[in-house]
């Protein structure tokens, strides 16, 4: 071969390299931006520019590993890491009284998961997630979108989509289960997180992204801040368990009632026999 053929063909190869490697940096930026952050064996279906989280074969949610856990509770008073006050939740303006009253997160004051005072009218099992689907008027412009059973959770533009839905966290080899009743801990607004496949923000609590109820700290055993995976799970497999014994807006609690009042029907004679 020539030299004037060599050299020919060593620029047309560094021409094709310095062509090549920036879209080769570029599928791997695409690539990284994609990829989510410890969560295993995800389904994804695209929103616009981002990702949402659907369930998989027989609908089963993927776990959100590893994320900073707070303890909250009904009535709890603002503090330098909680400047919000629990009075009230994002969807309950009087969820203290609607509760039955003060949920006491001392130990000392415990009984079987509930406060050793009274016997509460929700469920004790409780949790919050930084995403709040209603706005002042309807809901956010966003949820019909994001949230993945907004349809069939649909009552109206007054009535949440989200709250009382139950969801699984795990500490080691223990599992409780709860009902999201509040939007936080700090955020209301971090659909990309709760429904994506971000990681939670900073914030004061060390980035904490789920907050749960006395009641699941001491099922699982957990310190007032700890680390848990959590998932989204459907009512059919939410197995028994404390959190399906108490509470006027508990599925279980309700479905019970629904199921004694039909028994009372059926008994209940057609017609009234009066005797002669």
């Amino acid at each position: 071969m020539k030299k004037g053929t060599i050299y020919y063909a060593l620029s047309a190869c560094l021409a094709a390299m310095v062509v090549f490697a920036p879209l080769a940096s570029a599928q791997q930026a695409v690539s990284a931006t994609e990829k989510p952050d410890s969560i295993s064996s995800m389904v994804f279906a695209p929103t616009s520019k981002t990702h949402s989280i659907v369930p998989g074969p027989g609908r089963q949610w993927p776990w959100r590993l590893e994320i900073v856990t707070t303890t909250f509770w009904v009535g709890e008073l603002p503090t330098a890491n909680n400047p919000t006050p629990n009075r009230a939740s994002s969807w309950d303006a009087n969820w203290t009284q609607n509760f039955g009253g003060y949920d006491n997160p001392d130990p000392a004051t415990r009984r079987d998961y509930i406060p050793a005072k009274f016997t509460p009218r929700q469920n004790p099992f409780y949790i919050a997630l930084p995403y709040n689907d209603k706005a002042r008027v309807g809901h956010r412009p966003e949820a019909p979108t994001v949230v993945p059973w907004f349809k069939e959770a649909y009552q109206g533009p007054a009535v949440s989509t989200v709250k009382g839905r139950w969801i699984a966290i795990r500490k080691g080899g223990r599992t409780a289960y709860a009902q999201w009743e509040d939007a936080g801990p700090f955020r209301t607004d971090h659909w990309q997180y709760v429904f994506g496949t971000e990681r939670p923000k900073p914030n004061l609590n060390k980035g904490a992204g789920l907050d749960v109820s006395p009641a699941v700290r001491d099922y699982l055993g957990m310190q007032d801040t700890d680390v848990t995976d959590w998932k989204f799970v459907e009512f059919k497999d939410v197995p028994p368990g404390p959190w399906t014994r108490h509470g006027d807006n508990n599925t279980f609690v309700i479905n019970q009632r629904n199921q004694g009042i039909s028994v009372a029907q059926r008994k209940k004679p057609s017609a009234e026999i009066i005797p002669r």
